[in-house]
């Protein structure tokens, strides 16, 4: 075994794989092969190919969450900074990141769908919390469950490869739903919750 191989490591080379070769022919033989050892070196780190999967998925969450969001700005279009950096985070291995999530939903990877539904929800809930959601109650569930449905729909207009067509489409979706939003609860506006950085 590699004793330098990390987590990262690992994922790094999985990724690597998926551009050269496609995200379904890469195997753990294949990405330990690149890392100058055996398929131990993924069993180390993760539990299977789907977890590794995750971890990009992971990665580029953390990246646009470390991004600055500006308060000054409504809730909407800080919503709409922090998911369009998620979706520019994986853009760089668009392919494959598109080939893991089509993995995912594979017929005969039913163990799989149960994950994928936990992980959107909590994708969703880490944007809202990055973006400083100040909605709360009724609203806020609202909120969760429409920006749970524009994720799928923004990855549809993502997978084209035009970044600001897809930055537009969200942007645009999540205007209009606080508009929505604002006329079923005008009692709850957005504001910036207070002391927020």
């Amino acid at each position: 075994m590699t004793a330098a191989s990390t987590s990262d490591d690992v994922l790094d080379a999985a990724l690597a794989l998926a551009d050269e070769i496609g995200w379904s022919h890469v195997t753990a033989r294949s990405i330990g092969a690149r890392l100058g050892g055996g398929p131990e070196l993924v069993l180390t780190h993760y539990r299977d190919l789907d977890a590794v999967a995750d971890a990009w998925f992971a990665r580029a969450l953390a990246a646009a969450m470390a991004g600055p969001v500006d308060d000054a700005l409504p809730f909407d279009e800080r919503l709409s900074h922090v998911f369009c950096g998620w979706l520019d985070a994986l853009a760089p291995h668009r392919r494959a990141s598109l080939a893991m999530l089509r993995t995912k939903l594979y017929p005969s990877h039913p163990h799989h769908w149960g994950p994928l539904i936990f992980n959107l929800s909590r994708l969703v809930q880490w944007m809202l919390d990055a973006a400083r959601c100040p909605a709360t109650g009724r609203r806020r569930q609202a909120t969760e469950v429409a920006v749970s449905a524009l994720v799928p729909a923004a990855l549809w207009q993502w997978r084209r490869g035009d970044d600001e067509a897809a930055r537009r489409f969200v942007a645009g979706r999540l205007q209009a739903l606080e508009r929505r939003l604002g006329r079923i609860w005008p009692d709850s506006p957005p504001q910036a919750p207070a002391g927020a950085r």
